[in-house]
């Protein structure tokens, strides 16, 4: 009786050891994996700052342009332009064309 007490007990020990080594091999694999995720995460998070500052300057980019063409196309530039080549501006010759 005591020698199957032994062997039951060997066994369960047996068992025991295979499933705490394969636990502490999966909490180990779980940091590792883990640690990865947040250097991978880290660095699509400097990614996106790095895009959005260079979003921020094309936008500061794109409204000074519009500043300009809006300049550019003001009625009082487009009156000095057209008496420098000797042209008038006359109200009745504008004509709006739809594009319907």
């Amino acid at each position: 009786m005591k020698k199957n007490k032994k062997k039951a007990s060997a066994k369960l020990l047996k068992f025991e050891r295979k499933y705490t080594t394969f636990g502490i091999v999966a909490l180990f694999v779980l940091w590792v994996v883990s640690f990865f995720a947040k250097v991978s995460l880290s660095s699509i998070n400097v990614e996106v700052e790095r895009l959005g500052k260079e979003v921020k300057k094309q936008e500061k980019t794109n409204q000074s342009l519009t500043m300009k063409i809006n300049e550019l196309a003001s009625l009082e530039n487009i009156q000095a332009v057209a008496n420098s080549e000797g042209l008038a501006y006359n109200n009745g010759n504008i004509v709006i064309v739809n594009n319907e």
